[in-house]
């Protein structure tokens, strides 16, 4: 009896023994997933940097160089980073038509797949800014107010006011900003495309990039109204003193002719 006794099992040994299973199982799932995963996105981006040399050789090289080192017709796109592409190429700004003073925006001839393949491969060739995430551009929680000091304060020069673009030196221009996806603003706050200062975080932080982007989707907005009356493009004092010398004292120039002819005509009388 004793010696049956002494081989019986204590009555958890097996959940013990299954815990241990569970364990160990655990363990080696922690141990190999995340290399497997490491693995699995090292490749895809691996291929995107190949697919993007690929697209980048037809479409880019002739003007930014081979290895993208730039030329007589294009800066060098080492250290610009994967935002930049995004933008240019998103924007259909790149590849560039032909050469002038500023590249206009256009049809975009990309799909975003090609664009992300396109901006990885630049990516590789520097370290530069870092195509945002929804979360970093998105306006749902930001503070329009905030945004439109900041706007008025670092945009309004060139952008005007309400960002309705306006003109520079020697044929450049700031674009009209109505349209624009928050995505390609932030993107643009990023990288400073053309004639435009960058501001990165470390100037402007994700936050008040967002609440200026708020607040020019706010201001162009349908639903937003103008307690002025009539718009007139929102270009500022250049439209409105226009609008006043035409149309006011034109106005009072026909109203002062009528009043002298009739006169005339009653002395006739």
């Amino acid at each position: 009896m004793k010696k049956l006794s002494a081989r019986r099992r204590h009555p958890l040994a097996a959940v013990v023994v299954l815990l241990l299973a569970l364990a160990a199982t655990g363990g080696l799932y922690a141990a190999f997933a995340p290399a497997d995963k490491a693995q699995a996105d090292e490749t895809a981006q691996s291929l995107a940097i190949k697919e993007g040399q690929k697209l980048y050789t037809v479409g880019c090289a002739s003007c930014h160089g081979t290895g993208g080192q730039g030329t007589s017709d294009g800066p060098s796109l080492v250290g610009v980073g994967s935002a930049a592409v995004d933008f240019q190429v998103g924007t259909g700004r790149m590849p560039a038509m032909q050469p002038g003073a500023q590249v206009p925006k256009k049809k975009n001839i990309y799909s975003q797949t090609e664009i992300d393949q396109l901006a990885a491969y630049v990516a590789s060739l520097g370290a530069g800014p870092i195509t945002p995430t929804e979360e970093q551009f998105d306006p749902a929680e930001a503070d329009i107010a905030n945004g439109g000091e900041l706007f008025r304060t670092n945009c309004a020069q060139c952008h005007n006011f309400t960002g309705k673009g306006g003109a520079l030196t020697e044929g450049k221009y700031a674009p009209a900003l109505d349209g624009v996806s928050p995505k390609h603003l932030y993107e643009a706050m990023q990288t400073g495309p053309q004639n435009m200062p960058s501001f990165p975080d470390t100037v402007m932080p994700e936050q008040e990039k967002r609440d200026i982007i708020a607040y020019v989707k706010a201001v162009n907005s349908d639903d937003t109204p103008s307690p002025g009356g009539f718009g007139l493009g929102g270009l500022g004092p250049v439209s409105e003193g226009l609008f006043g010398w035409i149309f006011g004292l034109g106005s009072l120039i026909a109203v002062a002719v009528w009043v002298a002819a009739h006169t005339a005509k009653a002395k006739k009388s």
